[in-house]
């Protein structure tokens, strides 16, 4: 925002904020300047390549390993129309009530019989066996139906899925057990509860059999991967870093950019290369999704209850990814616009004459902002910074920032920055005013 009077906030860009070389490497040596330059380059394309690293240990530490993100993550699911197919499919075949249709209408027949019953007709009540076979299992699948898709299944999954938790963690780390069980390569849910309060309803409806419904195999698989055993240790080992790779990934850009010949364009590259390895991650999860699906093995029911159990588990993480890609175009797009390049410098020009152009039309309508102007006018390349470090701190200590979050705050920014402009413009305005003004007697 460059204007007749002085340059904006970060007026001084183009001269000495990174695009020059810095006072303290004037008089290094070309052995030293190509040392740190080397050094600067290594540092910047490891930072790009471990960015999709740290989100996916942020993923692991605070969303697989954390069991109220953990079932925030995988509540959606119990209302989810796939996983409520697979769930009544799973319930009914265990729930599954064994009645000996033929015999049953045998008896009924020959007990027709007795009562006077003809026996042509008598014959054909004992051929209705198939139909009561059936009939039970339309029962039964209407119940589990009914039950699956009320608020009882939701409460129950949840419930499920919360005492699950340490066999997710168990699932990653090896440590700790859960209804989730791991076998192998195969992760599955015991569905027991859902079952037994099944049979409990067909009870209820007068279909005694239900009562010797047999304790059969009650266990719904949710994945199924060889990897599984690899996945661990790598889970395992980025569960033991933790929180603190973020924070050493930022400090090794940082130490890129502070260390290149030019700071503002090292910055424009290493926020657009880690957005760039962030999209490429993105795109190998779609990759991995659909070769995930069509190999999808046996012991698995439901390829849509499959695709949405995906799904859902690595959701915060493709937020994630969405949201560094944003957020290095964003800081790209920010470290340009205050370069010393033409269009920069007309887009600056642009905003700092219509700031003034709006502070002169205040001032003639006695509007005006008095020492707040003046002093904002004097102060103001430091407080765009202090504006520009409050925002990125709100972004940091923000719990699992969006790209809505970006925006908004991007919004906020650019806000203050205008304020601060027309304030600043006021200033000037008055400063003008003054020296045109003729001397008090």
């Amino acid at each position: 925002m460059t204007s007749p009077h002085e340059p904006s906030e970060f007026g001084a860009a183009e001269k000495n904020t990174g695009d020059a070389a810095p006072s303290g490497h004037k008089g290094d040596s070309p052995a030293a300047r190509i040392a740190r330059n080397t050094a600067s380059a290594v540092l910047i394309v490891l930072t790009c390549i471990l960015v999709p690293i740290a989100l996916l240990t942020v993923w692991v530490h605070d969303i697989a390993l954390d069991t109220d993100r953990y079932v925030a993550t995988v509540a959606p699911l119990a209302s989810d129309p796939a996983i409520e197919d697979a769930a009544i499919k799973r319930i009914t075949h265990a729930a599954d009530v064994r009645v000996d249709g033929k015999k049953a209408a045998s008896d009924i027949a020959a007990w027709l019989q007795a009562q006077g019953l003809p026996p042509k007709a008598a014959q054909a009540v004992k051929g209705l066996g198939p139909q009561l076979d059936s009939a039970v299992d339309a029962t039964v699948q209407k119940v589990a139906t009914r039950f699956v898709r009320s608020n009882r299944f939701e409460r129950i999954w949840t419930t499920a899925n919360r005492q699950a938790h340490a066999g997710v963690v168990h699932a990653l780390t090896g440590q700790g057990r859960g209804a989730i069980g791991v076998n192998g390569g195969t992760v599955t849910l015991d569905v027991g509860q859902a079952v037994d309060q099944v049979k409990q309803a067909l009870i209820d409806a007068g279909l005694a059999p239900a009562s010797k419904i047999p304790d059969v195999n009650k266990q719904m698989v949710l994945f199924q991967s060889d990897q599984l055993d690899k996945i661990r240790k790598g889970a395992h080992l980025l569960d033991t870093i933790g929180n603190w790779f973020p924070v050493i990934v930022m400090l090794i850009g940082a130490a890129g950019v502070l260390l290149a010949h030019r700071r503002r364009r090292a910055l424009i590259r290493t926020t657009l290369g880690a957005a760039f390895a962030c999209l490429i991650i993105a795109i190998v999860l779609v990759i991995a999704r659909r070769y995930y699906l069509d190999h999808l093995p046996p012991q698995v029911q439901s390829k849509a209850a499959a695709a949405a159990v995906f799904d859902r588990l690595l959701h915060f993480l493709r937020v994630s990814l969405r949201t560094a890609i944003v957020l290095g175009v964003v800081i790209a797009l920010g470290a340009y616009l205050i370069g010393p390049g033409r269009l920069p410098r007309a887009v600056r020009g642009t905003s700092e004459r219509a700031a003034d152009s709006a502070a002169h039309w205040a001032y003639a309508h006695q509007v005006r902002t008095g020492r707040a102007g003046t002093w904002a006018q004097a102060h103001r390349r430091w407080i765009a910074l202090a504006a520009l470090l409050i925002v990125a701190l709100v972004f940091a200590l923000w719990n699992h920032p969006t790209v809505l979050t970006i925006l908004l705050l991007v919004l906020v920014l650019l806000a203050l920055l205008a304020v601060l402009a027309l304030l600043a413009a006021s200033g000037r305005a008055t400063k003008d005013a003054e020296k045109l003004a003729p001397p008090r007697p």
